[in-house]
């Protein structure tokens, strides 16, 4: 049997997200080149850890019991009183002291933001997959921080569902840029989301503007994030507030963009598609940056269990599920220059093609979404 101390010492590398704390607060402290600790830490460190610690391939037992996870599920949970303590904290201590230039604080709340979005987010997408209320609320609030409340239900209703399809907007199409796509899906996810709730409430007869549609929370937590920045920090802390959001939205739709790049369902006839498979994400088995985004990046088993906890999430060999040359992180900055992901990136959705559908030899109604959907 398996202590709660074994466990422990399991749990641990995947707390390697707290040490962004000290540095948030050492850049608001000290100013100067200190402001770029946290990109520093959480982008070009891990990317060096991964090439140092090379790759995990081992599983865990699917099966292992809830209570033997508790250190685990303690370090998601505990992530939001943190991220609320960072954002106001930082909003209050720069906007009553002067010992910070202009653009060193606004260095230091992108810094905030990434905070915000590669943990911040990645720990809310765990929360609200789980089956109970108090970790779901958690994650309402991580997204509330940054003001982004509908990606739960873009996620689990819309993504989840049509992932791989012209119905989900997060799947980046065959040669799209990012730049383009982080626009695109700006607009689109807002109003999927909002028209999944919509369908769903129509279905027990029920009008959108009900009070049970899950948006008026949404609203009323993003108001409130709002106040109190003001409240904390006045108008200069409602920018502040608003700034490290755009930022972790960003840091979000890097990610998505990275995770399902030009890989398609099947699309079978009369606007239907094939199940999800394992083929259909993008994985980075890099362990490092898998510590650091507690497993997002065995994406293939998320999509095909997505109510699983993050410690037993599956890897996929190569010949059921793509791999990445490098951890999500490496493959963030890559598509930021267009061109050089293009270079990276389409030959190997080809060689995807090619092996798992080398049948079809038409791949234009698929590069730009133009099959029907139900």
């Amino acid at each position: 049997m398996i202590t709660q101390s074994e466990n422990f010492q399991k749990a641990l590398p995947f707390a390697l997200s707290l040490g962004i704390i000290p540095l948030l607060w050492i850049g608001a402290s000290f100013g100067g080149w200190t402001v770029i600790l946290v990109p520093l830490y959480a982008w070009y460190l891990f990317a060096i850890l991964d090439a140092v610690l090379g790759l995990n391939l081992e599983n865990e037992d699917t099966d292992t019991a809830e209570e033997d996870l508790f250190w685990h599920r303690a370090i998601t949970m505990a992530w939001f009183p943190i991220q609320f303590v960072n954002i106001f904290g930082l909003i209050w201590f720069v906007t009553h002291t002067d010992h910070l230039a202009t653009w060193e604080t606004i260095v230091l709340f992108f810094g905030l933001g990434v905070s915000s979005g590669t943990i911040g987010i990645v720990y809310a997408h765990e929360l609200l997959h789980q089956r109970n209320t108090l970790e779901r609320w958690l994650g309402d609030l991580l997204l509330s921080s940054v003001l982004y409340s509908h990606f739960r239900t873009e996620h689990l209703l819309v993504h989840h569902v049509h992932v791989g399809t012209p119905r989900d907007a997060v799947t980046a199409r065959y040669n799209e840029g990012f730049h383009k796509y982080f626009f695109r899906v700006l607009r689109e996810e807002a109003v999927s989301a909002w028209d999944a709730e919509a369908a769903m409430l129509a279905r027990r007869k029920l009008s959108p503007w009900h009070p049970r549609n899950p948006h008026f929370r949404y609203w009323t937590l993003q108001i409130m994030m709002l106040i109190l920045a003001v409240l904390v920090g006045g108008l200069p802390g409602l920018g502040l507030f608003v700034w490290q959001a755009v930022v972790a939205i960003w840091q979000l739709e890097l990610t998505n963009y990275v995770e399902h790049y030009g890989l398609t369902r099947r699309h079978i006839g009369n606007g239907k598609y094939e199940h999800v498979k394992p083929h259909h994400s993008w994985n980075a088995t890099h362990k490092a940056s898998n510590w650091l985004l507690i497993n997002l990046q065995r994406h293939s088993d998320h999509h095909i269990k997505p109510d699983r906890r993050y410690p037993l999430l599956q890897n996929h060999e190569e010949d059921a599920a793509p791999q990445l040359p490098f951890g999500y992180a490496m493959m963030g900055f890559a598509a930021l220059v267009p061109p050089l992901w293009r270079r990276m990136m389409n030959p190997r959705v080809k060689a995807w093609r090619a092996q798992f559908y080398p049948d079809i030899e038409d791949w234009d109604d698929y590069k730009h979404a133009r099959h029907p959907v139900a």
